[in-house]
């Protein structure tokens, strides 16, 4: 099968996911409590202002190296708190036009990738050639674990910088 003709479906699924993404984010309301704000935001953002940090994102307290992780004095800053992790984006004004096309290439990137593999390991029909439906939800259950374990190990492993 020559991978064009899975321009469509790779097309198609992408911007399928990209809105039911932005309707999950900015229709539905389960997403409404991901985020909090302070009850008094403005020493804290005049404390990280004055740190004058790039872009990134930040672990409070910061354990540098695992050995810190026996030592009473660093422990106890974990018990007095605050613990925190600090998302520094770059200091302009929400850009949502650039965002939104930046995730709907993304989208189409992923729908590539998995239209590249399935191309290359199923072969065409394969799902409905007279196999049981239950065979084939045990095949996705077993999808599913690969593509955790893949994803746990690529976290695990991903380099640091």
């Amino acid at each position: 099968m020559p991978f064009g003709s899975l321009w469509l479906p790779v097309l198609v699924s992408g911007a399928a996911v990209w809105i039911a993404s932005a309707v999950a984010w900015m229709v539905l309301p389960h997403h409404r409590s991901d985020f909090k704000g302070l009850a008094d935001e403005t020493p804290v953002a005049d404390a990280l202002r004055k740190q004058a940090l790039p872009p990134g994102e930040y672990r409070v307290p910061y354990c540098a190296d695992m050995k810190q992780m026996k030592d009473p004095a660093f422990l106890k800053k974990f018990d007095d708190g605050p613990v925190a992790l600090i998302v520094l984006a770059k200091s302009e004004r929400p850009a949502m036009g650039k965002s939104l096309v930046l995730y709907l290439a993304y989208t189409i990137f992923v729908s590539f990738v998995v239209g590249y593999v399935l191309r290359h390991t199923l072969q065409v029909g394969s799902i409905w050639m007279g196999r049981p439906w239950p065979h084939t939800m045990k095949n996705v259950v077993d999808a599913v674990a690969y593509g955790l374990i893949t994803g746990a190990i690529f976290c695990s492993l991903w380099p640091k910088g």
